[in-house]
């Protein structure tokens, strides 16, 4: 309208200005009647939002969206994916009425300019011609109770209100909005604070995981997309929508600092182009502008948070070209919170907290912190970013596409990326394909083969190619990290990564890449679908059964297929000719030869007929069954076990301390023990801090039944911390020689170590004999001299151990220790592993360590109670 009456001002005579001026007052009425109609989240939640003690439930949420949907042409709402237990994920587009009526316009604009695969002249002219396209979200962390509860009212302002700054951002911006990427844990936080209201555990979090599998960790999914949520969400990011600015909203900021904003602090990995920092400063400024002329104080940055991890929902961002944006904010709870002003600190995240830093310039002095607060300080956070977005909007468009050309254009990088057929482990080689084009980088298959670098390749290797503006985020995941040193003072201690300092994908997954330099011609398709595994082959007759390998990982889900089937299934224990030791050997009966043709199509592994039983050794296994220790001390490493596990159709139970302590355990083929202290597993929690049904361990009472069932023939897995449990509750001959020692003296922040594989033990069949173990200040074993029973089945390198990250007295204090042991105990096994195999479903290139744990534990006749 605005732009309309500056021309009736200035370009019409006085009868027309007075037609002209009285029909837009009429529009301006009725646009206000009809907006009046869009409902207030008030009107559905029966309370303000953010009011003291009060949570609005899913339900409630998806009660309001429907209206809100309806209310209005301004919002448009889809689904666009159900949650891990089955809720419905909405996302939302708002815009002015005209905008909303050309969506897919603004989408293929947003799309071709961070493709960056046209002209110049093109992208000026579609950078003019465009929406920027701003992205919020809520709800990730479930325990950061605010987020969820804000988009609500942000979407209404965003439609509703009718102020000269939100009519441009309608004009200018397309706001994507998707208000709770974790319903799930929305309903199980709710659900907890509700029922605990007015007891001493009002305030505390809930004893399960606040999403199905990993909890927390599901904000560091967002490389792998392992989750359904983080697959939802990166399709629109990466595929569909390309916003140029994604602001992930979480809780809670430093004590005493009412939100935490960009900048971050320093390192930034050198794969993110320089526009992309310098956008995220520039969006921190804007923020720390308004709130202190909005007289908000408390705003700080440059605290904690890095810009050199990749794999969070606002770090991912910066390698397709994005700018992430994180904010933190403070109270968490509906339950009020006082800081007394007499008892202010002396600094505030690093800052002073009584003066005017630079990045703390206005400080927050105490008082009454209501959750209205936190509302109020993300509404105003997002508004910040739609304000600059609008004002701004043809040159975010244009710098996407600029960094997009310079990333195509980048000749200091690779060529090419290329994966040879013939891996050691195939479904791992299609599995990083497929995880590279869930982030939007385009792959090629070779339709006939080639020569690369003096290298012959086959038809099927897969090549991606470096010119693409998606480069950073294909180089980040390809090549190794190299962290830079960063020491909290000159000769102290190591200031800790934000998160990992190496996640390099090939390493981890075990799928040799080949990086290449020189340009090269090949015959090669885009891949446009994801890829399934290529059909195997069945060879032979099948008249005592088949055999088949178990280097790929789909072999156990093979065995368990099997097994459910019906069929009896055992493990080679040494070759005989061209089957090797740790093969898989499966009976002939009735139906086995369709059993393994569908098997065969459907995991692409080959089957080979046996005429007669092999002469080696069989180790046949009873029907396979885990049960994996589930504290209430909310763990994610259980439940990245649990979700590894049921990947490949394991049969699992979930063992709570009551399970382990009724000592009726003998039905389980291995016992997992997940990343935990050793003080978690026999305390659990505390009597302050839970309510009693979830207090305590599994105690002396369950260290009692473990020890029973190791000895008459159990097998007990534990993974990193919870090998200290092993070794001081089961009196084991070993020592944890990195137990003692400072981080001054040795230190190693989630990287990945080079690790070798005793490849002649059972428990190393099927391996590679190098492999890249996950170490996160992770443990490695000494055995005392003279002890029986005990096996290595890895160790660290002698030397070059770090890989990808940081590592720093590595050489002294961990080469050459053991990082996994197998220790015989009575008739069963406990089988120590000092890092952890399964990590956020990264290091695929150890699982089959687990498998083979497992499948240990399953050889028949091995327990002494038999199912």
């Amino acid at each position: 309208m605005s732009s309309i009456t500056c021309y009736i001002q200035g370009n019409l005579k006085p009868d027309m200005k007075r037609l002209l001026t009285m029909f837009l007052a009429i529009m301006a009425g009725a646009s206000a009647i009809a907006q009046a109609q869009i409902p207030h989240p008030r009107e559905t939640f029966g309370h303000e939002v953010g009011a003291d003690y009060k949570l609005a439930d899913y339900s409630q949420m998806l009660e309001y969206y429907n209206k809100l949907a309806a209310s209005t042409d301004r919002v448009q709402m889809i689904e666009i994916g159900k949650s891990s237990m089955g809720k419905s994920m909405k996302l939302f587009f708002i815009s002015s009425e005209e905008n909303m009526a050309q969506l897919e316009k603004w989408r293929e604009i947003s799309e071709k300019l961070s493709r960056a695969e046209i002209s110049e002249a093109e992208a000026r002219r579609l950078s003019k011609d465009g929406k920027a396209i701003v992205w919020f979200d809520g709800g990730m962390h479930a325990t950061e109770r605010a987020p969820a509860q804000m988009t609500a009212e942000l979407m209404w302002r965003v439609a509703s209100e009718e102020s000269e700054e939100m009519q441009k951002i309608r004009e200018n911006v397309i706001t994507l909005v998707a208000p709770v990427i974790n319903p799930d844990g929305l309903d199980i936080v709710a659900d907890w604070y509700r029922k605990n209201l007015g007891t001493p555990y009002e305030t505390s979090s809930p004893p399960v995981l606040y999403q199905k599998y990993v909890g927390h960790d599901n904000n560091r999914d967002w490389f792998m997309n392992n989750m359904v949520e983080t697959q939802a969400i990166t399709k629109v990011l990466y595929d569909e929508w390309y916003p140029q600015i994604v602001h992930n909203h979480h809780q809670t900021a430093p004590r005493w600092a009412m939100i935490f904003i960009p900048p971050f602090r320093s390192p930034v990995n050198q794969k993110i182009h320089p526009g992309v920092t310098t956008g995220v400063n520039l969006v921190g400024t804007a923020m720390a502008n308004r709130f202190a002329m909005k007289k908000m104080p408390g705003a700080i940055a440059t605290t904690s948070y890095s810009m050199f991890w990749n794999g969070g929902m606002r770090t991912a961002p910066y390698y397709h070209n994005q700018i992430g944006i994180l904010t933190e904010t403070a109270q968490p709870s509906p339950t009020p919170t006082e800081y007394d002003p007499e008892k202010m600190p002396e600094f505030v995240g690093g800052k002073q907290a009584n003066s005017t830093e630079i990045f703390y310039p206005y400080p927050w002095k105490g008082g009454t912190l209501h959750f209205r607060s936190a509302i109020e300080y993300m509404l105003e956070s997002s508004i910040a970013i739609l304000d600059l977005a609008a004002d701004k909007k043809d040159e975010f468009l244009y710098n996407i596409y600029s960094m997009g050309r310079d990333a195509i254009e980048d000749k200091t990088g690779a060529f090419a990326y290329v994966i040879p057929k013939g891996q050691w482990n195939p479904s791992e080689a299609m599995n990083l394909t497929n995880i590279m084009m869930q982030g939007g980088v385009e792959a090629h298959k070779a339709t006939s083969d080639f020569t690369a670098n003096g290298k012959n390749y086959e038809a099927g290797s897969i090549i991606f190619y470096g010119a693409q503006a998606f480069r950073p985020f294909l180089a980040d995941l390809m090549e190794k990290q190299v962290y830079p040193d960063q020491f909290r003072y000159p000769g102290g201690p190591p200031m800790p990564p934000y998160d990992l300092a190496g996640w390099t994908l090939p390493m981890q997954m075990g799928v040799q890449v080949d990086r290449i330099t020189a340009s090269f011609n090949a015959q090669a398709e885009e891949i446009t679908e994801k890829l399934k595994p290529t059909p195997g082959t069945v060879s032979g007759t099948g008249r005592y059964g088949y055999a088949f390998s178990n280097r790929d990982n789909l072999s156990a889900k093979a065995v368990n297929k099997l097994q459910k089937a019906g069929y009896t299934v055992s493990v080679l224990g040494s070759d005989e000719g061209d089957v090797k030791a740790g093969s898989i050997i499966v009976r002939s009966k009735r139906g086995l030869d369709s059993e393994v043709e569908n098997l065969s199509k459907e995991l692409g592994l080959n089957f080979t007929g046996l005429r007669s039983k092999p002469s080696a050794e069989l180790a046949e296994l009873n029907p396979v069954k885990v049960g994996i220790y589930k504290s209430w001390q909310a763990n994610m490493d259980e439940g990245w076990t649990r979700w590894m596990l049921e990947q490949f159709d394991f049969d699992l139970d979930t063992l709570h301390n009551e399970d382990i302590q009724s000592g009726n355990l003998s039905q389980y083929s291995a016992i997992i023990f997940p990343d935990q202290s050793e003080r978690g597993i026999l305390e659990g929690n505390s009597a302050r801090r839970a309510p009693e049904k979830f207090v305590g361990g599994i105690g002396e009472e369950g260290v009692a039944a473990l020890d029973t069932y190791a000895k008459s023939g159990g097998s007990i897995i534990f993974f990193d911390g919870s090998t200290d449990f092993a070794i001081n509750q089961f009196n084991l001959p070993v020592k944890n020689v990195l137990s003692d020692l400072n981080s001054s003296e040795f230190f190693i922040p989630g990287s990945l170590i080079r690790t070798k594989i005793d490849t002649s033990n059972p428990l190393a069949f099927g391996m590679m004999d190098e492999v890249a173990a996950s170490f996160d200040n992770s443990g490695a074993f000494e055995v005392e001299s003279g002890a029986q029973g005990i096996t290595e089945v890895a160790r660290y390198a002698d030397k070059d151990l770090l890989m990808s990250g940081w590592a720093m007295g590595e050489d002294e204090h961990l080469a050459g220790t053991s990082a996994m042991l197998n220790a015989q105990y009575g008739g069963g096994n406990l089988v120590l592993f000092g890092f952890k195999p399964q990590f956020r479903g990264q290091p695929r290139g150890t699982y089959k360590l687990i498998f083979n744990a497992i499948y240990q534990g399953a050889r028949k006749n091995k327990m002494n109670n038999k199912r």
